[in-house]
């Protein structure tokens, strides 16, 4: 555990849910934890004990890529842990193949109504649809410009046509539509949708403030004999469903990419996480990645430092000489990458270079090789 995870809390300990069943978190909300088979190697999936037009049941939040392996886990938990109910609908918080890749399947396999914003419906349609899946000509033309243009590189990039509808061959024909303030009613609570910009295009968290929850694991007792744990004292209460927009131990991607090419996303970003300064302290963030912690607000303000450090990091590398993104990538990123993982660094690159941009503290030039630069405006110091 690092230093800023020691700020944070995890009431269930080292628990993790088991692999093909789950594990309660509060009243009606279990855990469900599927493998992935990349460098991140799981996903959160979230089980909410429901009512639909007076029929018990489930819904489900986020689905998990298009595998059979995470098929076979669903039909298991479908077996072992729904309690002989149906699936009633299947919520999705945003359009990354890990959450929206089987939707089409649940959906179907349910004969339900897929629920998730406007934006990221038709982003996930596009890609499944298009003719490119977020890749080809023009995705290498865009890192091209921001100096990945190593002719391998370009080559791959352009080559890499089919990654999105690999995990996500097809989404739903139609869908419900979430919306920023809305409130759902799922088991009698409600839940309100939270939105959130710069990782996804409309990406929807869910809280509810009904909710009491407490560890089920023991935690250590308190000093002089007090309460044992969170579960002794007051009991707390809301629960978060983050998505990707709260995570405990990583930062979540903040990416520009060629279909908004000059988008301001690390600050849509940040914007967003401040939505939730006004939940508890001890809400209970459920996170797409990650265990399951307390600490929100002392978490929102871990991001905020972190960004701010990389774009002081930033700044003194322009200082020095022109950039490009791709010249940026090991000030941000110490370690080795492979394409794959360097697209997606290229994205944050980028949105950390904007940032200063729109700003005032940067400006951007087009040089004469076609490569995009950015230096420090002059009368600002670095």
């Amino acid at each position: 555990m690092n230093e800023l995870e020691m700020q944070l809390h995890y009431p269930l300990g080292e628990t993790l849910a088991p692999g093909g069943g789950t594990l309660e978190v509060a009243p009606g909300v279990k855990w469900i934890r599927m493998a992935l088979p990349f460098a991140l190697n799981h996903i959160n999936l979230w089980l909410l004990r429901d009512c639909v037009d007076g029929v018990d049941g489930w819904s489900i939040v986020d689905c998990c890529i298009h595998r059979d392996e995470a098929k076979a886990q669903w039909e298991s938990i479908f077996a072992n842990e729904l309690q002989g109910l149906p699936v009633l609908r299947v919520i999705v918080t945003h359009m990354h193949p890990d959450h929206i890749g089987l939707a089409a399947w649940l959906c179907e396999r349910w004969n339900v109504r897929l629920w998730i914003s406007a934006t990221d419906y038709q982003i996930a349609r596009l890609g499944c649809m298009g003719p490119t899946g977020f890749g080809g000509d023009r995705a290498a033309e865009y890192f091209a410009s921001h100096g990945l243009n190593s002719p391998e590189a370009v080559e791959q990039i352009k080559a890499r046509t089919g990654y999105f509808p690999s995990l996500v061959p097809s989404v739903p024909p139609n869908y419900r539509r979430l919306m920023d303030g809305m409130q759902l009613s799922i088991g009698g609570r409600a839940w309100r949708c939270i939105s959130g910009y710069g990782h996804a295009p409309e990406h929807i968290a869910l809280y509810c403030d009904e909710l009491e929850w407490a560890p089920k694991v023991p935690t250590a007792p308190a000093p002089q004999g007090g309460a044992r744990g969170l579960g002794a004292a007051r009991r707390p209460r809301g629960v978060l469903i983050g998505g990707d927009m709260m995570l405990p131990r990583i930062s979540t991607n903040v990416s520009v990419y060629e279909q908004e090419p000059e988008a301001d996303a690390l600050k849509l970003f940040l914007d967003s996480i401040d939505k939730f300064r006004s939940l508890p302290e001890d809400t209970l963030v459920l996170p797409s990645h990650g265990k399951p912690f307390t600490g929100l607000h002392t978490r929102i303000g871990q991001l905020h430092d972190h960004h701010r450090d990389r774009l002081a990091e930033v700044m003194e590398a322009c200082s020095e000489r022109p950039c490009s993104a791709a010249d940026i990538l090991p000030v941000l990123f110490k370690r080795p990458m492979d394409l794959h993982q360097t697209t997606f660094a290229m994205g944050e690159s980028v949105a950390h270079l904007h940032a200063l941009w729109f700003a005032g503290k940067l400006q951007r030039r087009l040089e004469t090789d076609g490569v995009y630069r950015f230096s420090v405006t002059t009368g600002v110091p670095a």
